[in-house]
């Protein structure tokens, strides 16, 4: 069996993935991947994700820069989402320009932004983001 084989891709033939910092173990993004994106990934060493807003493949990093280095890869026991653990280039993994998608902390009963914006969107993507 290979590798691509292993996943429980649900019924559009998908897979989440968790993308971890693997120096640190901090949470970066979540994201999906089809059996494509994963060939992709295991073929380049960096991750490469499925869009399901654009309806194709995403290699993270293709506009801004801001590639992952893929360290690791594992599988859960239930097989339905994969673990990356990544080397991420330029220290910035979400579009708004944060080290981490998880910038929002519920603090008495509201979601407020928890971490800088280390650089402006519009500064990385010239206008437009890269989701």
């Amino acid at each position: 069996m290979s590798a691509l084989d292993e996943p429980a891709w649900n019924d559009q033939g998908l897979v989440s993935a968790v993308v971890q910092d693997a120096a640190s173990g901090e949470v970066l993004m979540v994201a999906w991947m089809n059996r494509e994106a994963l060939a992709e990934t295991l073929r380049r060493g960096e991750a490469v994700f499925w869009s399901r807003s654009r309806g194709q493949l995403w290699h993270k990093g293709e506009r801004s820069g801001h590639v992952q280095r893929v360290r690791e890869l594992r599988l859960d026991c239930d097989g339905d989402c994969l673990l990356l653990k990544v080397e991420q280039a330029g220290g910035i993994a979400c579009h708004t320009g944060r080290r981490s998608c998880f910038y929002r902390r519920l603090e008495d009963g509201l979601w407020r932004e928890a971490a800088p914006v280390l650089k402006p969107p519009a500064e990385i993507y010239g206008g437009g983001d890269e989701r």
